[in-house]
């Protein structure tokens, strides 16, 4: 047992000062408020790990390449498609590991990797055909960060249209071929667990759904849901119904499911994802970027759907960002402010039950012990109340994070990756030379 005494520390019911921390074997064994100052002290404020929802790995390889000039998401998507040409598992390992670092370093503990990029140039299998699974796997694993390998179904470059250029890497061919792949890959270890994802409904026609949702079991099920305006009208021209009503049908939503984005619903989708008890995870910084619009979160959450967040394209790295990012759409659509509580943003950004960790994401007995200390004397946060960080700090602040049990930054420096920075000013250049 290693006990840790925090200056204030994030609790379920809020901020509280002087809380003494047992950690066993991974876990919070035990938590005090009001505790003497005793054991490993924990100047400024300690959080729950943060946790990454929705992330493309390899799109952080588009980070200030991709953002000027004018153009739509499918301009956009054709420089990803260019990009994900390039990748191989050598590469692809090398890139997740700076990337997942990169993400430590800001306070996440957890990721969703939202995987898709199965296969070589012309959808040639590898010899291992999950080959670059397992390099995002270990990936993560050097990298110090909890993983949730979400397996991407994608046979169609959209409805009716078959998989061309880029594409043909993503796809196995039909969903049971995709299963029969998915079920083969079993990775190991303490920080790794496994999920699947509906690429969106452009991408796996109506029949195949429901072999997707009955490959998730009871594991974690994500699909993009309505980022554009342009898939919800192509879905009602091609079945009849929204994206969200295309998924009620089949099966897809329900307890399990996350849908990432939901930017453009009408309330009767709305009142589908509550219904079925689904989760939505929007990605702030990259819905900016691309110019998604601005979606209905707060009805969503005041409807009974969960929030989560995602850094999805990597366009920047910060989970405090992220958590303002949320409230100050909500803010601008509105015209109000005080939208979401700082309690409200911060459970949506530390929810890693929608990556399969249920026992992780609060400072609590039984919980796993991913923990992230905040400096509360930087220039940024210098006289800020405690409860209010979220409001005021950045990734720069974060000074030290517990991962399982294990302190993974300290001092604002990864332990287990040298210079991260040079890792990805290497291999970022590498793949556009």
């Amino acid at each position: 047992m290693t006990a840790y005494w925090c200056e204030y520390a994030w609790l379920p019911d809020g901020v509280e000062p002087a809380v003494r921390l047992e950690v066993t074997a991974g876990r919070f064994t035990s938590v005090t408020t009001g505790a003497p100052r005793t054991g490993h002290v924990l100047p400024g404020l300690a959080l729950p790990g943060f946790a990454d929802v929705h992330s493309n790995a390899f799109q952080r390889a588009l980070r200030g390449r991709a953002q000027q000039g004018r153009g739509s998401f499918w301009t956009w998507r054709s420089l990803m498609y260019e990009l994900a040409d390039r990748l191989d598992p050598d590469s692809y390992y090398r890139l997740a590991r700076g990337v997942y670092a990169e993400l430590v370093l800001a306070g996440y503990t957890g990721v969703g990797e939202f995987h898709y990029l199965h296969h070589g140039p012309g959808g040639v299998g590898y010899a291992d055909p999950n080959a670059m699974g397992a390099a995002l796997v270990a990936a993560a694993d050097e990298a110090g960060i909890r993983l949730c390998l979400l397996d991407t179904c994608y046979l169609a470059g959209g409805f009716g249209e078959p998989l061309r250029g880029t594409q043909l890497r993503f796809g196995d061919g039909d969903a049971e071929r995709w299963a029969q792949r998915v079920q083969r890959f079993r990775p190991r270890g303490e920080r790794v667990t496994c999920g699947v994802a509906v690429h969106s409904v452009r991408a796996v026609p109506p029949g195949d759904l429901p072999v997707v949702a009955a490959a998730a079991g009871d594991r974690p099920l994500h699909v993009h849901l309505s980022e554009q305006r342009a898939e919800n009208e192509d879905c009602l021209r091609a079945s009849g119904r929204t994206p969200a009503g295309l998924l009620e049908s089949t099966g897809v939503l329900g307890r399990a499911t996350v849908a990432v984005h939901a930017t453009h619903l009408d309330s009767a989708d709305i009142a589908a994802l509550a219904a079925s008890g689904s989760r939505v995870c929007v990605c702030p910084a990259t819905e900016c970027d691309l110019g998604d619009g601005i979606g209905t979160s707060r009805a969503l959450l005041d409807a009974g759907v969960g929030l989560c967040l995602g850094g999805d394209s990597h366009v920047v790295t910060d989970p405090f960002e992220q958590l303002r990012g949320l409230e100050w759409r909500e803010r601008l659509a509105r015209e109000e402010r005080g939208v979401f509580t700082a309690r409200e943003l911060l459970g949506a950004g530390t929810a890693h039950t929608d990556i399969g960790w249920p026992d992780v994401g609060l400072l609590a007995e039984g919980q796993g012990a991913d923990l992230v200390v905040v400096d509360l004397d930087s220039v940024r946060t210098a006289g800020a109340e405690p409860s209010a960080a979220v409001f005021a700090a950045t990734a720069e602040d974060v000074r030290d994070v517990m991962v399982a049990g294990r302190w993974v930054v300290r001092d604002g420096e990864h332990r287990l990756v040298e210079r991260p920075q040079e890792v990805l000013r290497r291999e970022i250049g590498g793949l556009w030379r």
